[in-house]
């Protein structure tokens, strides 16, 4: 199934976490996410002048919207992590499935209660893995946090519709860190720099070549397999970040936790099944 792409893009996008993690030592959000975008641009440039992909297309409304919505998301979700414990921060970008949801909803889609209530199950589990505490002085950033889990379901919105009309992978991920580029290029005007050191240069390459082969992934996801099963997928992330931290940093994770990625994993299969039956998003 189309959608299990997305399986594949989170773990992608839970190994530039890992990069992104070790590159906000030295770096701000501002530079991260440029650094994340112009790889990616390189590479998509050189990727569709290798496969003689043409560039032209009529939809460039989409790929603008996608762009900059798409930029906000990565900006606001870096940001978050800044003013918030990481666990709070990557909670509240989750909602992007919700908010997807939403979107839906207000453009006439009908949803089945099942599929809704798959993606429910699979915030709790996130919410039971990461178990984020807020304090008084943590409102700001969690109100950033949550713009991105908006934004992120917004983009992932975006990249449906040109699926839908049918642009390629290439082509969307290609305008998508063009735009992105531009958009946190100019606010490098508004932040200190940083130079590139060789430790530091090795985690923003490691960040840009694996959103870009992560946002390939996630795009075949959500152009051609079914859009809220691609979203309940998508929790696949946290289970694998999870297992990152175990890796590397020792986090040992306890019977609550391992409960909580079962969750997840159960409401991904279930949001798969069921978008099956719905007759609006057959293969």
């Amino acid at each position: 199934m189309q959608s299990l792409w997305m399986l594949v893009a989170s773990l992608l996008f839970a190994c530039m976490g890992v990069c992104v993690k070790l590159a906000a030592a030295t770096h701000s959000a501002v530079e991260i996410t440029f650094w994340r975008s112009l790889i990616a641009l390189v590479l998509m440039f050189a990727l569709v002048r290798l496969r003689g992909v043409s560039l032209a297309t009529p939809h460039w409304r989409w790929h603008v919207t996608r762009g900059l919505v798409g930029c906000a998301a990565i900006f606001s979700y870096f940001y978050a992590i800044a003013l918030l414990p990481l666990a709070s921060a990557v909670t509240l970008n989750y909602t992007s499935a919700i908010f997807l949801a939403l979107y839906l909803a207000l453009t006439g889609w009908r949803l089945q209660r099942d599929i809704l209530g798959a993606l429910a199950v699979g915030l709790a589990g996130v919410a039971l893995l990461l178990r984020p505490t807020f304090h008084a002085d943590q409102l700001f950033g969690g109100l950033i946090g949550l713009a991105s889990g908006a934004l992120a379901g917004m983009a992932y919105f975006s990249v449906r519709e040109l699926g839908a009309r049918g642009e390629s992978e290439m082509r969307t991920v290609f305008y998508f860190s063009l735009v992105a580029t531009v958009a946190s290029g100019i606010g490098l005007l508004f932040v200190d720099w940083h130079p590139m050191a060789a430790d530091s240069g090795g985690f923003l390459l490691g960040v840009g070549v694996f959103a870009t082969l992560a946002q390939l992934a996630m795009t075949r996801a959500f152009a051609r397999g079914k859009t809220l099963a691609a979203a309940a997928l998508a929790y696949s992330t946290v289970v694998f970040a999870s297992l990152f931290g175990m890796l590397f940093w020792g986090e040992m994770l306890g019977a609550l936790a391992w409960m909580a990625i079962g969750l997840i994993v159960l409401s991904g299969i279930a949001a798969t099944h069921f978008s099956r039956a719905n007759p609006l998003e057959q293969d």
